[in-house]
């Protein structure tokens, strides 16, 4: 991918070959940015265990809890937090252990023999410039038979040269690529919209415009629906593009292991994935086009509820009665924020359409929207929720330990540290690399410099702008 990258594309009568030039290739360094950071990777990897060896020997030096205990036990409205903190702990770490049941038990779909059905790609985009013609030539070049594969890009109202690289490409592959070119932007609900209502495939695979898939994740992502008619949506394996373009990004990349690959795999076991994530997902045509126009008008508080439409979408096609599941080797590779700011605005929508969507799943989930699987559902929602008190409860006693017993301070970070290395054993299981030191990194930045994020979200709740562009 780095240099010039061959595509091997199968029309109906001919075989084109397309070069696309890649700014880097997932994984690997080029620039002096990039040396620089693999320069800094050298000196965390030592780093970073040396701070969490030097945390653990503090804390057994410093002996136990019991002196924190008994200060904090002194109020009296101090103790019942303290046990109820406890007893949510508790409940929380028990969960986990039924995940993690759960993700071992998970295995990908296989895809079954026969014929490929007829399948829509569809690409909405917005002020992404060149990136969208990487993402439109993953999809060209997927082994996809080429009678069957139908690519739809929207330009939904780009104020810079995206539409010359959507143009270029719809004159390259006119018998692949259909191009849409709204004259305003009307966002990314109406994009998907206008590529679901103008598609003719029986399955339609969405994808961002800032992406690129591999060339069997269109056959991968449709298995699960091909080999089990329950199936209305499949959840892509979402990975890191830009990994090696900032610290940060790098730190997503175990982050989105985490998120993405152990939640939904073992969400996946019993039909349940919360979101489809918009980076790549696949949808039946008979589960989409029946609530459409109900998803596309969706208001919430009064106002149009335009971001978080994946996590919308999910949930309309679940209160169906069909399963959501998730196929990791259907892989993409995304663009995540490199800076800060961009990281606070991509949580904060995330954060927004979670909440209003957490509200929607209520509405329906003890319905019998579906004849079986219904009660996991229930209690991944239940304690899902707990996490969110949780946290800030922990987070109200370290502040207090700030002031009335610094030492307790050493012990959380040695707590935190134990409780991270736990959760990496799950990316060490599945990515077999050193990589894992940044997510012990990510949980020490997440938890001081992204705490506020969620307290906010939940506060500007009817703030519906997308925030990225």
């Amino acid at each position: 991918m780095v240099g010039s990258l061959i595509f091997c594309v199968r029309s109906r009568a001919t075989m084109r070959t397309i070069t696309g030039s890649l700014p880097w290739n997932p994984g690997e360094m080029g620039s002096k940015r990039e040396s620089r950071l693999q320069a800094l990777d050298q000196v965390l990897k030592i780093l970073v265990p040396a701070f969490l060896l030097g945390c653990f020997i503090a804390a057994l030096h410093f002996g136990s809890f019991k002196g924190y205990l008994e200060l904090v036990s002194r109020e009296s409205y101090r103790t019942p937090l303290m046990a109820l903190g406890a007893l949510f702990t508790l409940v929380v770490l028990a969960f986990q252990l039924v995940r993690t049941y759960f993700w071992y038990r998970y295995t990908p779909y296989p895809l079954p023999p026969g014929p490929l059905p007829r399948v829509t790609v569809i690409i909405p985009a917005y002020n992404e410039g060149p990136m969208v013609e990487k993402a439109i030539y993953s999809a060209v070049a997927s082994d996809y038979p080429a009678d069957r594969l139908e690519i739809i890009v929207i330009d939904d109202g780009s104020k810079d040269d995206t539409w010359t690289y959507i143009d270029a490409a719809r004159r390259r592959f006119p018998h692949l690529i259909k191009a849409i070119r709204f004259p305003k932007n009307r966002g990314k609900k109406e994009g998907l919209y206008a590529g679901f209502t103008q598609g003719t495939g029986e399955y339609f695979v969405t994808m961002d415009s800032d992406s690129v898939i591999a060339p069997d994740t269109l056959k991968q992502v449709l298995a699960p629906m091909l080999a089990d008619p329950r199936v209305g949506a499949v959840a892509g394996n979402v990975k890191v593009y830009n990994r090696c373009r900032s610290l940060l990004a790098r730190m997503l990349a175990v982050r989105f292991v985490l998120a993405f690959d152990f939640l939904r795999a073992s969400q996946s076991v019993y039909g349940f994935v919360t979101c489809t994530p918009g980076a790549l997902s696949a949808y039946r045509r008979s589960a989409v086009m029946p609530i459409l126009e109900p998803w596309l008008r969706q208001t919430f508080l009064g106002a149009p509820a335009t971001i978080g439409e994946d996590r919308a979408l999910t949930n309309f096609i679940l209160r169906q009665g069909y399963y959501s599941v998730y196929q990791r080797t259907a892989q993409v590779h995304t663009t995540v924020p490199e800076t800060y700011r961009g990281l606070c605005k991509m949580y904060l929508r995330w954060d927004r359409s979670n909440f209003r969507e957490s509200w929607v799943q209520l509405t329906y989930m003890f319905k019998k929207y579906r004849d079986r699987d219904r009660l996991m559902p229930i209690l991944d929602f239940f304690v899902t929720q707990l996490e969110f008190p949780l946290t800030y409860l922990f987070l109200g006693l370290l502040l207090l330990s700030f002031v009335t017993y610094p030492v307790a301070m050493i012990k959380f970070f040695a707590a935190l540290g134990v409780i991270t290395l736990l959760y990496m054993y799950y990316y060490i299981h599945q990515e077999r690399d050193a990589e894992f030191i940044y997510g012990i990194l990510y949980s020490y930045f997440a938890f001081f410099a992204l705490y506020w994020v969620q307290p906010y979200a939940f506060l500007t709740l009817k703030n519906d702008r997308w925030l990225t562009r």
